[in-house]
């Protein structure tokens, strides 16, 4: 009986062992926390490893974050639920019921707490850097982009927070028996991006009628095009690029043989701006002297001095996109032309044209306003970004 149980022990070292080295073999991919990929066979977790996520949104002083069309608020260090529940406005046995939680009970930082109803929207003056809930990246804000040229267009621009987007992630609440690893499994996204997003702890504990956020994914997996090779089998040999297209026949002509690139148009700050040709793609919105120049990421258009009380005029044909004044009371006007183009004009006044107006290359929309100096600001960009308007006015 003795040398049956030291042979089971054997056996059953013998065994331990076997497994440990498929579980160390299996570690050159992102390891699975809960094995079920290596044990039973089943599928694991690594592509979502290899998956990139984006972090979570800050929130703003009241610990709110907000979406479109959910809110949640983070806890901070030392919180209760009745004391998050006081910092946003709800009463706490709402927040409780809808959380599955007491109000007394203690949160971690970090945890996320979900709102029944919306309450007051970030905002400046809750440490937020926009006013509203966070938007996708692909949603063009006119507004803020005509403020922030407001900004660009000072000669001493003062420093504004980048407000935030992303996608609006999903949000769960836990049901009785998942984890976090099934939850992970569930959206194919790490159980170390889950906790991260949503503080869990070192167990990765949850309760039954908690609301989590899953994390955005930014950038899938790569999908592995190769099978592993099996050990003694060799590695393939690569195929040279000349197997499948073949080289040029033509040796390419000599650097000091190819023609110089046309240099872009620069404005020449103190020069009188002129007619556009009649083939540029945009007029000038006003006749004038360039004061200050196109400089990306600091002056992302070009500033024409004129007199007070000049006219402004569209500098191509288009649709007023929007119309709106900074907290300084300096009015914007935006307008959208084809091909993704939208050019901006600040420090006017006495606008003619509506939002959603069609205007006309050269037709009035504004007159200069009296600053000091008197100029108009003159943005165009593609998009988000900022261009040269020379290369649009010349």
């Amino acid at each position: 009986m003795a040398h049956l149980s030291r042979s089971f022990r054997s056996g059953l070292q013998v065994g331990t062992s076997l497994s440990l080295l498929a579980l160390l073999a299996a570690c050159s991919e992102p390891l699975d926390l809960d094995m079920r990929g290596v044990l039973n066979g089943g599928f694991n977790t690594a592509d979502a490893a290899r998956a990139a996520t984006a972090p979570r949104p800050d929130p703003d002083n009241r610990g709110v974050i907000s979406y479109p069309t959910y809110q949640v608020a983070v806890a901070q260090r030392g919180d209760t639920l009745a004391t998050l529940a006081s910092r946003v406005g709800l009463p706490a046995s709402e927040l409780a019921r809808y959380n599955g939680v007491q109000t007394g009970d203690p949160l971690r930082a970090g945890e996320i707490i979900a709102l029944p109803r919306r309450v007051a929207e970030p905002s400046p003056a809750t440490g937020a850097a926009t006013t509203g809930p966070i938007g996708a990246p692909s949603d063009i804000d006119i507004t803020t982009l005509a403020s922030d040229a407001i900004e660009r267009s000072t000669p001493t621009p003062t420093q504004r927070a980048t407000p935030q987007d992303g996608n609006e992630p999903i949000r769960h609440q836990v049901k009785r028996g998942e984890t976090a690893f099934t939850i992970s499994r569930l959206y194919n996204v790490s159980v170390r991006s889950l906790a991260e997003w949503n503080s869990l702890d070192s167990n990765f504990t949850l309760r039954e009628g908690q609301y989590l956020l899953i994390p955005v994914v930014t950038q899938a997996a790569a999908p592995r095009e190769d099978a592993p090779i099996a050990p003694g089998s060799g590695s393939p040999t690569p195929e040279p690029p000349s197997a499948s297209q073949p080289l040029p026949e033509e040796t390419p002509a000599p650097a000091a043989a190819t023609p110089a690139a046309t240099a872009k148009p620069v404005a020449n700050v103190g020069t009188q701006t002129a007619a556009s040709a009649s083939n540029a793609a945009m007029s000038y919105p006003v006749q004038g002297s360039i004061i200050r120049e196109y400089a990306k990421g600091r002056n992302d258009g070009i500033d024409i001095g004129a007199s007070v009380g000049t006219t402004v005029t569209a500098a191509a044909s288009g649709q007023v996109a929007a119309i709106t004044r900074n907290t300084d009371g300096i009015n914007i006007l935006v307008i959208r032309h084809p091909d993704n183009l939208l050019t901006v004009y600040t420090h006017v006044d006495n606008i003619s044209v509506a939002k959603g107006d069609a205007v006309s290359r050269g037709q009035s929309i504004a007159k200069v306003a009296d600053f000091e100096p008197a100029r108009v600001h003159f943005e165009v960009r593609k998009g988000f970004d900022s261009v040269d308007p020379m290369g649009y006015l010349r």
